[in-house]
């Protein structure tokens, strides 16, 4: 099982959630209603649904979460207009990146969409447990 760390300590007046999922593809929507329900009224619940989306299916098709037995670990972090999120997997042998997807392929543009919404993302790990976040920041005006 994924050990997952807090990836932003934020103030101490943050708000944090984290769960454990079975690597099982129906719990991408689990982890996306987890998400919904926490950011209710967030006006970055669009973005961040998205993001947390692809995070967990990447978990599933990259890495050995998604094998027989595998888990994934979705971290909320909400304070003062912001936002974060990480999912934290079983590892690969493979890095996350960016990448150019041809125009009909199938998959491949994740990542890019990712780093498109987000304020900033990165990752850290290795084969054996890695960890992907998206820090979303609200515009100046808006709290989340």
């Amino acid at each position: 099982m994924p050990h997952p760390i807090s990836v932003l300590a934020g103030p101490a007046t943050a708000q944090r959630w984290r769960r454990a999922f079975p690597g099982d593809a129906v719990q991408a929507r689990a982890a996306r209603r987890l998400t919904t329900t926490l950011l209710d009224g967030c006006p970055l619940l669009d973005e961040v649904l998205l993001t947390v989306d692809e995070l967990v299916v990447n978990a599933l098709r990259h890495t050995k979460s998604g094998q027989p037995g595998g888990t994934f670990v979705v971290e909320i972090t909400r304070w003062d207009g912001a936002v974060a999120v990480a999912v934290t997997d079983e590892g690969a042998p493979s890095e996350p990146a960016v990448t150019d997807a041809a125009a009909d392929a199938e998959s491949g543009r994740g990542l890019r969409t990712v780093s498109l919404l987000a304020t900033g993302w990165g990752w850290f790990g290795n084969d054996r447990s890695r960890t992907v976040a998206a820090l979303f920041a609200a515009t100046l005006g808006e709290a989340a």
